[in-house]
């Protein structure tokens, strides 16, 4: 028996689009308040299985397209580049540099390596929170 999950179907869509652009805020508020890309990622990924339970999973693999074994690596060079990329400067490894600079719309801001190390963090978390929830729901 198919069941009719338009109403949870709507809602997931709405709630997903709020939960990642919220764990998106996180992610960047992470510098200077609890967060950054650890917990952003979980969020995104607590969006991306919600999507799993109201749709299947060749639907959201239609949606989302990417391989997140590929996700994984290339967060892993971020993060591990970023971290060895401060020996190349001769100095600790993961210590980041940043540099205050004058944006059109933003105005003084400061930009970090430790955002890029961040997003690093944040693929790898969504890669494999989303490869370990595949490869437990597929029952086919």
């Amino acid at each position: 028996m198919k069941t009719n999950d338009v109403i949870f179907q709507t809602v997931t869509k709405i709630v997903a689009f709020v939960v990642i652009l919220f764990s998106i805020q996180i992610f960047f508020a992470g510098h200077y308040t609890p967060g950054g890309g650890f917990i952003g990622g979980l969020m995104t990924s607590a969006a991306l299985v919600l999507l799993l339970l109201a749709f299947d999973i060749k639907t959201v693999q239609k949606i989302i397209p990417f391989d997140f074994k590929v996700i994984i690596a290339i967060g892993l060079f971020l993060a591990v580049g970023t971290g060895a990329g401060a020996l190349l400067f001769d100095v600790p490894f993961l210590t980041h540099a940043y540099e205050y600079f004058q944006l059109p719309l933003l105005g003084k801001t400061s930009l970090h390596t430790a955002v890029i190390f961040d997003t690093g963090v944040y693929l790898v978390v969504i890669g494999v929170t989303m490869v370990i929830i595949q490869t437990i729901g597929v029952s086919e």
